[in-house]
């Protein structure tokens, strides 16, 4: 679990003019990726993984290198726009590239654009066509330059949501001026697991066999603790360079797991930034050549399994007598327990058993669970004033 301070300031991502100064990440960069566990002591199952690469003796890599890491800003004013979306299980990515004329600023700049939505499980086959609707725009870290990540929604060519998109309706009650003014902030805790590709077991674990119990994993250091640490520090740096609102990052219990915490965020803009973390997370695992795996339960038995953990609270609740108004929030949401764990993904009764630190998925329960202090600071022009209060933290697992 993470601590969330304070607020993002940026409530629309953009895109700078002085973008393409910075450096993508190149394939240079993913040899640190190269996942070796062949020390003295390892287990002798342990495989090796590595970024996929052509190996040739006429120079074929060297010459897609060469061409991959091209920059092409001084020869055109062109970038290249990835458009994303989420397909039809509800977690899963999905993208496509196009050109697009000169760099952009704004979503609204950015034309929309289609897909098959018969090839995603989003549409029938007899009337295929999905429409793409830009949202958010970050930076391409694969790419560099002013290149860009874009965050669409999906309509049918009548202009109606899909149903799968969800990001529809979540905008119209963010932009309720009710809403707007209680200042919804919002913390993302996104656990994941970090698999081998060919036998979709643990990276780090001894194929077909388990490792140490767990109780040395979580933030843990070392080659017989820590597996996957390249590919954490990668989506670290790279969510950082495309804007996203990046908070932390930490080994997780179970060994090969991984958490990163994005926030705070006010509002919509919570889900944008986690939708574009997971993308980029999906990217650099597919270059490292690893399977990323957002499953409740990847492991049955005794070892933990994975959430999406949301701190959540209003300006009515971050001030004073904030308490009751907590308390009539956990009120409100017991009332619709089932239905919010409808909404939350498929395998959570795997994992909300009441251990390995979950509540039961049957039973609606709420506690204090931290408790510190936070600071705001009033500066008038003639003095700087110290306001102090007390925020809670609840929670509710979500996928």
């Amino acid at each position: 679990m993470a601590q969330i301070l304070a607020p993002s300031t940026q409530w629309q991502m953009k895109i700078t003019k002085s973008s393409h100064k910075a450096s993508p990440i190149t394939s240079n960069m993913w040899r640190s990726l190269l996942l070796r566990h062949d020390k003295k002591g390892a287990p002798a199952s342990s495989a090796k993984f590595r970024a996929l690469v052509i190996k040739s003796e006429s120079g074929v890599v060297n010459r897609i290198e060469k061409l991959l890491n091209m920059d092409v800003t001084p020869y055109t004013d062109k970038i290249i726009a990835e458009y994303i979306w989420v397909g039809g299980t509800g977690i899963d990515v999905r993208s496509k590239s196009r050109t697009i004329p000169k760099p952009v600023e704004h979503p609204s700049e950015l034309p929309k654009w289609n897909y098959d939505g018969s090839s995603t499980g989003q549409a029938p086959g007899e009337d295929s066509e999905v429409i793409l609707y830009p949202q958010a725009i970050f930076k391409d870290p694969f790419r560099g330059g002013n290149n860009i990540l874009v965050i669409c929604d999906s309509y049918t060519p009548a202009g109606e949501p899909i149903p799968t998109n969800k990001r529809h309706r979540a905008a119209e009650i963010f932009s309720n001026p009710k809403v707007v003014a209680e200042v919804p902030w919002y913390g993302i805790e996104q656990e994941y697991n970090l698999l081998r590709t060919n036998v979709k077991w643990p990276l780090g674990w001894p194929v077909g066999a388990y490792p140490g119990p767990q109780g040395p994993y979580y933030c843990g250091a070392g080659a017989d603790k820590s597996f996957g640490r390249d590919i954490s520090d990668a989506h670290y740096k790279a969510c950082l360079y495309a804007g996203i609102n990046i908070s932390g990052t930490n080994g997780e219990v179970m060994p090969g797991q991984w958490e990163y915490q994005v926030g705070p965020s006010v509002g919509i803009e919570a889900g944008d930034h986690i939708w574009c973390s997971r993308y980029i997370l999906e990217r650099i695992t597919e270059q490292a050549g690893v399977v990323l795996s957002l499953d409740p339960k990847p492991i049955e038995g005794d070892w933990n399994g994975a959430g999406c953990h949301t701190n959540y609270s209003t300006k009515s609740m971050r001030e004073d007598g904030g308490y009751e108004v907590i308390k009539k929030a956990i009120l409100n949401l017991s009332l619709r327990h089932q239905e919010h764990i409808r909404a939350y993904g498929e395998g959570n009764e795997r994992r909300l058993t009441g251990k390995h630190e979950t509540a039961s998925i049957d039973t609606f329960s709420w506690g204090v669970a931290a408790l510190y202090v936070w600071v705001e600071r009033q500066r008038t022009k003639e003095k700087v004033t110290w306001k102090t209060g007390v925020q809670l933290q609840t929670w509710t697992h979500m996928l």
